[in-house]
């Protein structure tokens, strides 16, 4: 018995830790000057707008559909992500001293790094399928993310000008979103991308991921790895533990089990997305809780994801 649970956690910990690898080697890496904040902002646009959408769209054109809409994943997800909304907006109070963090707060609770730092535990424990399991939900969450996003920070922050308008034109044009659903009409119509596509894309493909890792790394202030208040530790609380027990609860009750229900948790588990320090910055909040929150989820995302998948192997969940 304590052997089968050593080899479940070598399991787990063998999907989490290549990624983490890539993230501290980020941070080294910006340590010893080799990269500076200009080449992590243009590696960053290369990867979220040509990168990404390029493995989304190969990946969404070339899976076999009839394997990959599970629509008990997609419902599990999406209620995961409005009761989590939900249950953060009713206990921001109780976390924030000043009411224009709330939305800060609130964000750092839900919203979780599923483009990278998801599709990247989900590339790594299961390949190609995992990327396409995965595509639809993030597709569809994205444009949840967004929604909720610019409502909370306007409720908080009081920006009466803000409308939805740019936030629902952001989303129709969301290089992302158009690939994933580019590829699976592709896919659909039986369509057959040239080989010369095809190879160069997979060539663009193996490079996304783990340089976003090494963006992401760079961008960690070692400063904010090694502090934490209370409302970051709450934020924590919500995006690591509450968020992946959730979805799983809703998912494990709908009947899901094996490959689909570990990508839900995969993704559920993604620590707090690094656009949401992006977005509070742009709308003038508090930029350095919103730092601290994708900072510290990021790190203790080591733990909680090895642990969490750990946990759904013992139990024969996946």
């Amino acid at each position: 018995m304590l052997q089968n649970a050593l080899n479940t956690f070598l399991f787990a910990f063998n999907i989490t830790a290549p990624i983490f690898v890539m993230l501290f080697l980020g941070i080294w890496l910006k340590k010893r000057s080799m990269i500076n904040d200009e080449f992590i902002k243009s590696a960053s646009q290369l990867v979220y707008n040509i990168g990404l959408p390029v493995m989304l769209f190969i990946t969404s054109a070339t899976t076999d559909l009839s394997h990959i809409t599970d629509w008990n994943l997609l419902i599990a997800f999406g209620l995961m992500t409005v009761l989590v909304f939900i249950g953060s907006l009713l206990t921001a109070h109780w976390h924030c001293k000043d009411p224009r963090d709330h939305g800060v707060f609130i964000q750092g609770a839900f919203r979780g790094n599923l483009v990278i730092l998801g599709l990247a535990f989900c590339a790594n424990a299961y390949g190609e399928k995992g990327l396409a399991l995965a595509s639809l939900p993030v597709a569809m969450t994205v444009v949840l993310y967004n929604v909720l996003s610019v409502y909370v920070l306007n409720r908080s922050l009081h920006h009466a000008s803000n409308s939805f308008m740019p936030t629902l034109i952001g989303i129709v044009k969301n290089p992302l979103i158009i690939a994933i659903f580019a590829g699976f009409a592709v896919n659909a119509i039986n369509l057959t991308p040239p080989n010369l596509v095809m190879d160069s894309g997979k060539y663009l493909s193996q490079m996304v991921l783990p340089l976003a890792l090494i963006c992401i790394g760079g961008s960690l202030s070692m400063e904010r790895l090694t502090r934490i208040d209370t409302t970051t530790l709450s934020a924590c609380l919500w995006k690591l533990i509450l968020s992946p027990i959730i979805a799983c609860t809703i998912a494990i009750g709908f009947g899901l089990r094996g490959d689909a229900l570990a990508i839900l948790f995969l993704l559920a588990a993604s620590p707090t997305a690094t656009i949401s320090f992006v977005m509070v910055q742009a709308m003038k909040g508090n930029g350095e809780l919103a730092a601290n929150i994708v900072a510290q989820t990021t790190l203790w995302s080591l733990i909680t994801v090895t642990l969490g998948l750990w946990v759904l192997q013992i139990m024969n969940f996946v």
